[in-house]
């Protein structure tokens, strides 16, 4: 997109400070469309990000309208039937241990704390998890894929991918929410999207102008000191 057709669409007057710490997974979005040429346009952005060797591994799937609509109620129909199925990868550890378990359980809890919905609600989890794969009702949804037979080093680079996307939206208005939850379907939706059995799912994303109003969009998750994860250096080890 050139920058007279990108001058079209309002932008947001967000220091990279603000655009960094002001993103969170929204979880309520408007029904207000997204025009493809924005979408594109956040999309061009996104990719100037790094990638070792200038690989650029990233390949994205958009969604909106009917087609959105239909993949999100073939996927309704198997989770509300089965439930979700295997994942071809695991996003997360095969075996949970401190601290990563207790700040994913007090991401969830403060998450459905949030909505109301106390320990003993099985279903009201349900419910919320089953939004998912509504993509929260944003209007358009993302896919992400990758080719087979790129290693670690190229799934960092689609991370990094990732990140400019979501925050390059917020110049224009829009938020985000990254979901690796779709890969629990990634079967159905290789099928459906018709990616090639070459590439594999890495995760979802919903994109579209947030609902302010939304109880859930006041959830935001903490975030650990820099002396927690930071060590500064003073002398090398013989």
């Amino acid at each position: 997109m050139s920058q007279a057709a990108a001058s079209k669409f309002p932008e947001r007057d967000i220091s990279v400070d603000e655009a960094i710490r002001g993103r969170k997974s929204t979880r309520a979005f408007l029904k207000k469309p997204v025009p493809h040429e924005l979408i594109a346009h956040i999309l061009d952005i996104a990719n100037r990000a790094p990638s070792g060797s200038n690989t650029q591994p990233w390949k994205v799937w958009v969604l909106d309208g009917k087609v959105k609509d239909d993949l999100v109620r073939d996927i309704l129909q198997i989770y509300d039937t089965t439930g979700e199925g295997k994942r071809e990868y695991n996003y997360y550890p095969v075996n949970w241990r401190d601290p990563y378990q207790a700040r994913r359980r007090a991401c969830g809890w403060g998450l459905y704390s949030t909505m109301g919905i106390t320990r003993e609600n099985k279903k009201g989890m349900h419910e919320q998890r089953r939004q998912n794969y509504e993509f929260f009702g944003a209007p358009v949804g993302l896919m992400f894929s990758i080719d087979r037979d790129m290693e670690l080093g190229s799934w960092l680079d689609c991370g990094m991918f990732l990140q400019s996307v979501m925050v390059a939206a917020r110049q224009f208005g829009l938020e985000t929410c990254p979901q690796a939850a779709f890969c629990s379907f990634y079967e159905i939706i290789q099928k459906r999207l018709g990616i090639p059995e070459s590439e594999m799912l890495v995760c979802g994303m919903a994109l579209g102008y947030p609902d302010e109003g939304a109880t859930v969009n006041s959830f935001t998750t903490e975030r650990e000191p820099l002396d927690v994860f930071v060590r500064w250096v003073k002398e090398l080890k013989v």
